[in-house]
Order: C-alpha cells, then sequence, then structure tokens
C-alpha cells in the first residue's frame, strides 16, 4: 500500500472513530455563540436554554415527557416591526432562529402527535372548501370581484398547461429518491425499483392497460408481466395499493411534517406530471429548479418596499381536490385524479382523502406552484400592476413562496381563504423593512439571514457543517467583503474540537469537507504533474454500493441513457459565476432523476448508508472568504 492511501485510511480511521459524546460540547457551543452576539435578545435565549437544561436534569427520576422545560424558549419570535435598526434586529433575529430546529429541545408534548393533529384539522379544511364548491353559486365568498378572478385563475391555468400530452408523460416518467409502499427508504435506488416495484392503485391501473406499457417501456413491460418467463419478486404484478401510508418526518423544533409515502408506480408517473407542469411554468418565466428569483426579489422588496412575500400553513395540504377539479383543465384533472392516491392509512385507519394531493406526491409541489402563480398573475391584473418592469419581474413563485406586488397583498390574502389556503402571518411580510423567501432573508436590502442547529455535535462532518455555518455567518455579516472577528473564537474553538489530521482547509466551493477558510488561511500545495492550480484535500460523503447482476440494473442503465442526452444548463441573470455553479452542483444533486444517480458498472448504491471518503481536488487560487476583522 502507498503511503499517500496508508495516510488516507489513517485519517478515515480518525474520522470514523471520533465522536463527540458528551453533551456539554453542544451546549457549550450554544451559550458561546450567544455571547459572541451580545445583545439583548441572545441573553433571553441563553437564560431560558440554561434554565431549560437545568430544569430538564432534575426531571430525569420523574417524567420528563411531562415536563415543557423549553416550552418558552420554542414559542420565541422576532417581529421586525419592534426594531429601528437593522444591526440590532440581525442579532436579535440570529439569536431567535438559532435553536428553533433543535430537535433535543423538551417540549412536554408529542411532537407526531401535534403533527397529526395539524394534519386532520387541515383535512377538515379541505372537507369544507369541497362542499362549498360543490355548490359554488350558493357560496356567500361567491360574490363580487371574486367571481371575476375565480374565472380569470381557471383560464389563466388552461393558457398555462395547454394540451395534455401523453407521449411526454411517458417519457418523463422517473423514480424518486425516496421509499414507497412497498420498498423501504434503504432500498429505494432506480435498480432496486425496475427490478421489484409493483405497487399501483386500481384507477392509476384502469388508465393504463398493458399495450400501452408494451409500447412504451417493452423491456421493463415484460418484466412486470412475466412474459420473459421470470418472476420479478415474491410478488407479481400488479400488486394492488389501496392507497398512500401517513407517516411523520422532523421539521422543527416545536413539531414535526407529515409526508405520505406513495405506491412506487403511482409516484413513477406522479413525478412525470410535475415535470410537465414544471416545464409550462419555466415558458412562462417560472423555474423550480433555482429559488434565485425569489431571493433577489425578497431583497429588492426589502429596500424599495414594492414587493410583498407571502408564505402559507401547510399549503400541500390545503389543496383540496374541489379546488383542482374547478381550475385544472378536465383532461389534465382526470390523468391528475388517477394517479393520486384517494386513500390512505393514518394510524392503522383507512380513510378517504379530502385533499387532492400531499407532501410526497410526485407533482404536488409543481401543482401548489401553478395555482399560487395563476392567483397572482390575476390579482395584479385586476390591480393594474404589471408582473414585469423595468427592474425585472414582480410576480414569482417557488411552491408556497410567493412574492407578489405590495398594493395586491390584500387581494392575494382573500382570494388564498376562498380557495382554502391559510396564510403564515408571521412568514408572510409587506409592512415592515424585512423580506423572507426561499431562504433569504434581507432587511434593508442586507442580509440577515441566521444559521440554525438542528441537532447535537456527534461526528467529524456535523462539526463541519456547524463550523462553515459560522463562518459563512461572520462572512454575511461582514457585508461578504471580511469576516466579523466576533465569531472567530467560535470557529476556531470547533477547528480545535476534530482530531488534527482531519482539520482540512478548502474553499466555499467543495461544500462541508472540511473547514472552508481563505486562501492565506489554507495554503495548499501547487499541483503536481504540470496542472495550472492548487491541490486540496477534502472529506466526501458517498453511498455504499453492491454489486448486482438483476435486470433492474440493465433496465436503469437503458433509462439513463436519454435522460443524459436532454439535460440543459441555462445561465442564471443576477449571480456571479461562482454562486452559479452553487446552484448548478445543487439542482444536480437535488432534482436530477434518480436513474442518473446510480453507480457505475454493475453497482448498486444504497439510498440512506453512506461513508466518508478522503478526496483531492484541483482548484483555482480562491478568495471566497475575506479575512477576519
Amino acid at each position: 500500500m502507498s503511503f499517500a492511501k496508508r495516510s488516507a485510511q489513517q485519517i478515515l480511521s480518525q474520522l470514523w472513530k471520533y465522536r463527540v459524546t458528551a453533551p456539554e460540547v453542544s451546549s457549550g457551543f450554544i451559550l458561546d455563540f450567544l455571547q459572541s452576539l451580545d445583545c439583548p435578545r441572545a441573553l433571553t435565549v441563553a437564560i431560558l436554554f440554561r434554565e431549560g437544561e437545568r430544569e430538564r436534569i432534575a426531571a430525569v427520576e420523574r417524567h420528563p415527557q411531562d415536563e415543557g422545560a423549553h416550552q418558552q424558549l420554542a414559542e420565541l419570535v422576532c417581529d421586525p416591526l419592534h426594531y429601528d435598526s437593522v444591526v440590532r434586529f440581525r442579532d436579535a433575529y440570529t439569536a431567535t432562529a438559532l435553536l428553533s430546529k433543535y430537535e433535543d429541545l423538551t417540549l412536554g408534548y408529542d411532537k407526531d402527535q401535534k403533527a397529526l393533529e395539524k394534519f386532520s384539522k387541515f383535512e377538515d379544511s379541505c372537507r369544507r372548501t369541497n362542499l362549498r364548491f360543490k355548490d359554488l353559486a350558493a357560496d356567500p365568498q361567491f360574490r363580487g370581484r371574486t367571481v371575476w378572478l375565480h374565472n380569470a385563475v381557471g383560464r389563466k391555468i388552461d393558457q398555462i398547461l395547454g394540451d395534455f400530452s401523453v407521449e411526454e408523460m411517458f417519457s418523463e416518467a422517473n423514480w424518486g429518491p425516496g421509499a414507497s409502499t412497498l420498498i423501504r427508504r434503504r432500498d429505494a435506488s432506480a435498480i432496486k425499483k425496475f427490478q421489484c416495484e409493483t405497487g399501483i392503485t386500481r384507477d392509476l391501473y384502469d388508465l393504463l392497460p398493458h399495450d400501452s406499457f408494451l409500447m412504451n417501456y417493452p423491456s421493463w413491460a415484460k418484466h412486470l408481466f412475466g412474459t420473459r418467463g421470470e418472476r420479478i419478486s415474491a410478488r407479481t404484478y400488479p400488486s394492488f395499493q389501496v392507497g398512500n401510508k401517513v407517516i411523520t418526518v422532523p421539521k422543527d423544533a416545536k413539531a414535526n411534517r407529515v409526508i405520505a409515502i406513495e405506491p412506487g408506480l403511482n409516484l413513477w408517473f406522479q413525478l412525470a406530471i410535475g415535470k410537465m407542469i414544471q416545464r409550462r411554468l419555466l415558458r412562462f418565466g417560472v423555474d423550480l429548479r433555482f429559488q434565485n428569483v425569489n431571493q433577489l426579489m425578497a431583497q429588492r422588496g426589502s429596500v424599495d418596499h414594492s414587493l410583498a412575500t407571502v408564505d402559507f400553513s401547510s399549503a400541500s395540504d390545503s389543496i383540496s381536490s374541489g379546488i383542482v377539479e374547478a381550475l385544472i383543465p378536465p383532461r389534465w384533472f382526470s390523468v391528475m385524479d388517477s394517479c393520486r392516491s384517494r386513500y390512505g392509512m393514518q394510524s392503522g385507519t383507512l380513510m378517504r382523502w379530502e385533499k387532492f394531493s400531499s407532501m410526497g406526491n410526485g407533482f404536488t409541489f409543481p401543482l401548489e406552484s401553478l395555482i399560487f402563480f395563476a392567483v397572482s398573475l390575476c390579482c395584479a391584473e385586476y390591480m393594474h400592476e404589471a408582473p414585469f418592469d423595468a427592474e425585472g419581474c414582480r410576480v414569482s413563485v417557488y411552491g408556497d413562496d410567493v412574492i407578489i406586488p405590495n398594493t395586491c397583498f390584500a387581494l392575494f390574502s382573500e382570494v388564498s381563504a376562498f380557495y382554502g389556503f391559510t396564510l403564515n402571518a408571521k412568514k408572510s411580510h409587506f409592512a415592515s423593512n424585512f423580506r423572507e423567501s426561499c431562504g433569504a432573508h434581507f432587511m434593508d436590502g442586507v442580509d440577515v439571514k441566521p444559521i440554525y442547529l438542528k441537532g447535537r455535535l456527534t461526528d467529524v462532518p456535523s462539526i463541519y457543517r456547524l463550523a462553515n455555518n459560522v463562518r459563512r455567518l461572520a462572512h454575511r455579516r461582514g457585508a461578504n467583503l471580511f469576516c466579523d472577528a466576533c465569531l472567530k473564537p467560535l470557529f476556531v474553538s470547533l477547528v480545535n474540537t476534530v482530531p488534527k489530521a482531519c482539520r482540512f482547509r478548502i474553499p466555499d466551493s467543495l461544500g462541508d469537507g472540511g473547514f472552508i477558510s481563505n486562501f492565506d488561511e489554507a495554503v495548499p500545495s501547487y499541483a503536481r504533474h504540470g496542472v495550472e492550480g492548487y491541490q486540496v484535500t477534502h472529506v466526501v460523503d458517498a453511498p455504499k454500493t453492491r454489486k448486482s447482476e438483476e435486470f433492474g440494473l440493465l433496465l436503469a442503465r437503458l433509462w439513463e441513457m436519454p435522460a443524459q442526452e436532454t439535460r440543459c444548463i441555462v445561465p442564471l441573470r443576477g449571480l456571479t459565476v461562482l454562486d452559479q455553479n452553487r446552484h448548478f452542483a445543487k439542482y444536480h444533486r437535488e432534482h436530477e432523476p434518480l436513474a442518473l444517480r446510480v453507480a457505475p458498472g454493475n453497482l448498486i448504491p444504497s439510498s440512506d448508508a453512506t461513508e466518508c471518503r478522503i478526496a483531492r481536488a484541483i482548484v483555482r487560487q480562491w478568495d471566497d472568504l475575506g479575512p477576519w476583522l
């Protein structure tokens, strides 16, 4: 074994063995971070957290699940109307947001139960909306300008969608990265799904005769129908599923999020419909691949107050079937209605959904974007506000993150309530100097984006991520010209926490495989063999793989080929080359078809089992982050 390989193995050994076992490390970071902010709100958060920790420790011998030690801390909010200074608001907002997603807070209630109660609440809201839309003429809300706007929204959606293309649906279908009702998350690769997935609802099965499968997917169809003389699994196609399955996943410190796991073949076509809607929205200037448009518009709105940022509570759970039937063209609605799950299993109880689709459905996100975009355009048209001006867009959506002209906010709120959606008042901004959209936070044009600690520090990669977030925050506090020195001791202490062999210094463009630094701090070595650039060592997270000779491997490779040929990248306005590269990398990491993310050769990647590897990258001379000042 060469010296380089032996050295890499030694570093990996330290990475795997190192564990942060003492909870005091995370608690110490929280208190040190709040102390570095040095503002009244940071002192409040520090006191509430410290007293909450003491109360939780004292309650260990009693019933800690009944003790809401951190309840008051979790309920803290930061209202921008209460601050007359950007700096004061920035520090208070950062202190308030730090633990807003911290999963280790003791709240005194079951977060899963709270999430399911909220889920049922919006299901009741969808039921009431469906009842109203069964006899819309008798609805007291359906009067005056609401009638004109409702008809205008339907016409706008019809204009955006156009004709439904069956050929496009079959060609754009693909697997998602998650589990299905029959396949667990750890086995959720394209290869495994091509090999074993047979779950389908009867509604979709009736829509897709065998001939359509044989014509569009000849090899897969023969595999599904068993005409190759093989059994595809212990189950044979079709394996009828009643519907989806409701589960909860982590969201923030106060509650979890409810999603629904769909049958696999339903999800295959749901993602195709979602991609079709996404492509048609792109023709009207809405690119759901990137969030930069909303982020730039949020900054503009915080400066000139011409734009409002709107957010909704559980928007995906508020899309009632009556709304979709009233707004979506009949052929589109018929296909989408057949692809969705009309029934679901919740806590062992089978129920018929009043909502049209929820999180987990492949077309929920594009569908809600389509509805909100159409409503926004019609409201702007009614108020005689142009969707574009000399400075750019004035109407934009990304899921339930909506940006509209400030003068349209009241009308948009009224129409959204008519359709059964609930505005999130805490995250909708039009009266202050603060705007928030798609993870961007601005006040008077100043970036005040906070950082979030989502869990305890456990290993080296978690320390990398936290230290880098602190460094990026320090850079934002320095107007992206230098790093605020008040956070330097915190960053240095996190660097010193990990073993010396793992203290890699890397540019920001390489992600979180080391500690991001400027060029002078990193002091990289020259690349060898005539390569112009510098060589840095960093950690990459790679999926574990296993060899396979399954027929599903061949199907995944065949489906991968045309998808690679049709990939394209469009330039993004308002971003530097470095920012564009980050957006492209994030897009291809998160939104590429799953068939493109299979390992080479005869290897099957695991969806949830990963391992750290040491890699060397060639980079140019960088200066992503300025010096500490």
